[in-house]
């Protein structure tokens, strides 16, 4: 049964950690800490990411059916876990700050109205990017850590080699295979926390693009209401 060799492969790492000495221990309890945390944050970012995906899209197929902005702004909490719903936000915000009394919108109100958007993306990314600099840390730190388990395992194999005076394989072999265990714990963290943190590096950049294109969007809905605001000497709907 194919379950059988895993079942003996993970006695005989048991056993090798059993029989390994304290630094090394010490070793595999450290990279024990990096890849529960890292596989608590690979979770928790795949969910939000997950969510923030779903309800973008959502959120966009709502604010190109609306009619204006305070229409969209009375249903845009529906869509909360999306980034575009603060995005959406700064620049509304703004853009009730830049319209006069006579509901016109002030010299200058498109580019102030732009500048929100570009403030609200950038903070928004800055928080998705949250906790992903563990995982770029997990992946570049824990195969030395394991590394130097592994060295200080090797030293101590042929350290007592060297006392017990037998020079031969067999007697440092069990030495060198407890040691090797350290470094391959350290590629078992390493290697999820470099594919998860690639994969939401992509995930960001097209989080990025999408707020860049959702702000070029609402930018020309401001300009078309304006145009059609200056043709009928109303004021800006809003």
């Amino acid at each position: 049964m194919p379950f059988v060799p895993l079942v003996f492969i993970g006695e005989e790492v048991v056993t090798l950690v059993a029989r390994s000495g304290p630094v090394v221990k010490f070793v595999l309890l450290i990279l024990l800490a990096f890849s529960v945390f890292s596989w608590a944050i690979i979770f928790a970012k795949w969910r939000a990411f997950r969510r923030s995906g779903v309800q973008s899209e959502r959120f966009l197929r709502a604010f190109r059916r609306s009619r204006n902005f305070s229409e969209m702004d009375a249903i845009s909490e529906q869509f909360r876990p999306s980034p575009l719903v603060a995005v959406f936000e700064y620049g509304y915000n703004e853009m009730r700050n830049q319209v006069s009394t006579s509901g016109q919108l002030l010299p200058g109100g498109v580019r102030a109205v732009q500048r929100a958007l570009q403030i609200g993306a950038s903070e928004q990314l800055s928080g998705m990017e949250r906790m992903l600099g563990w995982l770029a840390t997990t992946g570049s730190v824990t195969p030395f850590i394991g590394l130097f388990g592994t060295v200080w395992g090797i030293m101590g194999a042929f350290h007592g080699l060297s006392t017990a005076g037998a020079a031969s394989l067999r007697s440092v072999a069990p030495g060198i295979s407890e040691a090797l265990v350290a470094t391959a714990a350290g590629l078992f963290v390493a290697i999820p926390a470099v594919v998860a943190y690639n994969h939401f590096l992509h995930n960001l950049r097209e989080f990025g693009a999408r707020m860049d294109n959702f702000n070029l969007e609402f930018l020309n809905l401001t300009e078309r209401n304006l145009a059609s605001a200056v043709n009928t000497a109303d004021q800006l709907s809003l």
